[in-house]
C-alpha cells in the first residue's frame, strides 16, 4: 500500500499534472470571460444589426395541429432553427474572440533570439596557419 501511495504522490507531483490542472482552471476562467464578452457585447452588436439578440424563438411551422399536448392544447410541427442559429453565432463569436486573444498573445510573446553567426577564425589564427604553411614549403 505504501508503494501505491508513493507512486500516486509522484504521479500527482509531476510537472505535467500540475500544469494540466492550472491549464484547466485558467481555461475555465477564460471561458467565462469570453462568454460574458460574447453575450454582453458581441450579441448586442448582433441585436443592433438584426433587431434581437436571441433567436431561440425563431421557427418554421411545417404543419399546424398535428396533435395535442398534455393540457389538450394543439401542437404544430415546427422546425426550431433559432436555437441552432444562436449556438452557431455564439461559436463564431467565441472563435473570433479566441483568435484575437491568441493573436495578441503571439504579438506580446518574446521574439526568439537568433543565434549569432558562428565566429570564424581570428586574425591571429589565420596568420598562424599562413606561417605554418610557409614553414612546410621551405
Amino acid at each position: 500500500m505504501k508503494k501505491f501511495v508513493k507512486e500516486f504522490k509522484d504521479f500527482i507531483a509531476t510537472g505535467n499534472m500540475i500544469e494540466l490542472a492550472v491549464g484547466v482552471i485558467l481555461g475555465t476562467a477564460v471561458g467565462a470571460v469570453i462568454k460574458a464578452f460574447t453575450d454582453g457585447i458581441m450579441m448586442q452588436v448582433v441585436a443592433a444589426i438584426f433587431g434581437q439578440p436571441d433567436f431561440s424563438q425563431l421557427s418554421i411551422t411545417l404543419r399546424k395541429n398535428v396533435g395535442t399536448d398534455a393540457d389538450g392544447n394543439p401542437v404544430d410541427a415546427t422546425l426550431k432553427y433559432g436555437a441552432f442559429l444562436n449556438t452557431l453565432i455564439s461559436l463564431i463569436l467565441t472563435g473570433l474572440v479566441l483568435f484575437m486573444i491568441v493573436k495578441a498573445y503571439n504579438r506580446m510573446k518574446a521574439k526568439p533570439v537568433e543565434d549569432a553567426a558562428p565566429a570564424g577564425p581570428t586574425e591571429v589564427d589565420l596568420l598562424t596557419e599562413i606561417r605554418d604553411a610557409l614553414r612546410e614549403r621551405a
